[in-house]
């Protein structure tokens, strides 16, 4: 499709947008795509600085700082790859309004977990809730927080629960693991039965033995279709018993990428409309992929 971008990241000049900058050109470059950067500069219009009506030499002076951020941000990307292929746009938008327009376009949209500018408090309330809930398209959120060695060094994990979401986020974890020559760890956590449909009724008694045997069986058919379209990933298998976001915020700490669905069942239930998808998103240590 004409015009159709694959790799769109979302800066206004923040370290945190470079740092986004710097990993959607990284991965662009490896998995072949095109590169959009995206600013968006509506404050002079939706938030005239002491309340000053717009002139045409606020309007100049606009598209001149949104010019240097971008130019700023295409250097940054040329460093990590100087044979990607890069546009860029300026629109002006709110920030969520912009992304959101060009995530139905796009592969993936990658964004830094703090923002100023045209995307201040992008992941701090409605506008990255609006972002990771509604994007036609898979959403990074990259911050810089340094990770430690540990057995999830390097890897790419994958918060798995069964549900359809779930399972296009392995989809992506998978592509994203091959791509890095990275090996995937794909997690399931669990604390008590969970109900597979509606009416089920759960066991005030249950064997603890069984229980983990039928999480385990859960993520082996999860995993099992994925590993034979990627045979060149090492891929491991985790069980955990405890909270998705405790579990997952702990496994980031040597991770190279933590991808989870938008939404899921059991482990990961309401996983953008509550206390874990703030979790993840606010304190997960590496990059977080949410996919819908």
């Amino acid at each position: 499709m004409e015009n159709q971008f694959d790799v769109v990241v979302g800066v206004d000049g923040s370290t945190e947008s470079m740092a986004a900058v710097e990993w959607a050109a990284s991965d662009a470059a490896r998995r072949h795509r095109r590169l959009q950067i995206v600013h968006a500069y509506a404050w002079p219009v939706v938030y005239p600085p002491l309340g000053a009506h717009p002139t045409p030499a606020l309007d100049q002076a606009a598209r001149q700082a949104a010019e240097r951020i971008v130019n700023s941000a295409v250097a940054h990307a040329r460093a990590v790859s100087a044979e990607l292929s890069i546009t860029t746009a300026t629109p002006i938008q709110l920030a969520a309004a912009a992304l959101l327009d060009a995530s139905q376009r796009a592969d993936t949209v990658v964004v830094g977990s703090r923002g100023l500018g045209g995307f201040s408090g992008l992941l701090l309330g409605s506008v990255g809730v609006q972002l990771a809930a509604h994007a036609g398209c898979p959403v990074v959120v990259v911050r810089r927080d340094a990770r430690a060695g540990g057995p999830e060094a390097g890897r790419v994990i994958a918060g798995v629960d069964g549900s359809h979401d779930a399972d296009r986020a392995m989809r992506f974890a998978f592509e994203q693991a091959s791509f890095r020559g990275a090996g995937l760890t794909a997690v399931h956590t669990y604390l008590w039965p969970d109900a597979t449909g509606p009416g089920d009724t759960l066991p005030l008694v249950y064997d603890e033995d069984d229980l983990r045997d039928d999480e385990q069986r859960l993520l082996a058919e999860s995993v099992a279709g994925w590993t034979d379209k990627f045979p060149d990933v090492n891929v491991r298998r985790r069980i955990v018993r405890g909270t998705p976001a405790g579990v997952l915020t702990r496994l980031s700490h040597d991770a190279e990428l933590l991808v989870v669905g938008s939404r899921g069942r059991g482990g990961f239930t309401g996983l953008l409309l509550g206390s874990v998808s703030q979790a993840l998103i606010h304190h997960a240590a590496c990059p977080v992929a949410i996919v819908r």
